[in-house]
């Protein structure tokens, strides 16, 4: 179930991070996708002339600015993602047939899982607010404010706190999968000994041997009862 969780809020973080980047890109940029009331291709635009120029120039570079984070937390989310997917598909064997080796590869990655998302998290949130106290954020927020565009300011978006947010609940399902990793291991060791010691004991190997040595005689006495039984119907 945790790993299942686990995935899931690795793709929200993933969705997330790219519609922050689209929110703030600007309308006039590629980054934008388009999203707003006018764009590059549109048939009306507020700006015009050199504003249009420079509001474009202010865009990309904003864009390229936040490229870090958005590159970063795709990157980090997706290989998440697929390394959780991986112990997921791997550790879904039954007790006897796990591995000491595995289950601590498992914890090992839980642990590095859940203390990356907090320094991803505080990462991002570090760049974000960087980029928003550049001169060249606010000189565009005030172009865009000219215009009735409130939405493109420098204050952190709505997108970025989604991730901040769905960042640190995935650091406490790592954190909560490496407990429940611990106890599967000290439950395997158990599992393991109990088998030792059952293939050890004395009184085990005769039991098992008189259990084998039982079963061809009861075998052989219930055929003997059908062919009797058959005898008598013919």
């Amino acid at each position: 179930i945790l790993k299942f969780v686990e995935i899931t809020v690795n793709l929200l973080v993933l969705i997330c991070v790219g519609a922050a980047q689209a929110s703030v890109a600007g309308f006039t940029s590629v980054g934008g996708l388009g999203i707003g009331s006018f764009n590059l291709n549109s048939a009306y635009s507020p700006f015009e002339g050199t504003e249009l120029q420079e509001v474009r120039e202010l865009d990309m570079q904003i864009t390229q600015m936040r490229a870090p984070c958005v590159y970063g937390g795709v990157a980090f989310s997706l290989a998440a993602a697929a390394l959780t997917l991986v112990f997921l598909v791997v550790g879904a064997k039954p007790i006897h047939r796990l591995k000491m080796g595995l289950l601590g590869g498992e914890c090992a990655f839980n642990l590095l899982a859940g203390v990356g998302y907090i320094v991803a998290v505080g990462l991002y949130l570090h760049f974000v607010t960087q980029v928003n106290a550049t001169e060249a954020c606010k000189r565009r927020e005030r172009l865009y404010a000219r215009r009735g565009y409130t939405s493109m300011n420098c204050v952190v978006q709505g997108g970025d706190a989604a991730v901040g947010l769905f960042g640190v609940a995935a650091a406490c399902l790592y954190f909560a999968s490496f407990v429940v990793c611990i106890l599967a291991i000290r439950t395997v060791r158990a599992f393991q000994r109990r088998m030792a010691k059952a293939q050890h004991s004395p009184k085990s190997s005769i039991r098992d041997r008189s259990v084998r040595n039982d079963r061809p005689i009861h075998r052989t006495s219930e055929r003997s009862h059908n062919i009797q039984a058959l005898a008598t119907l013919v």
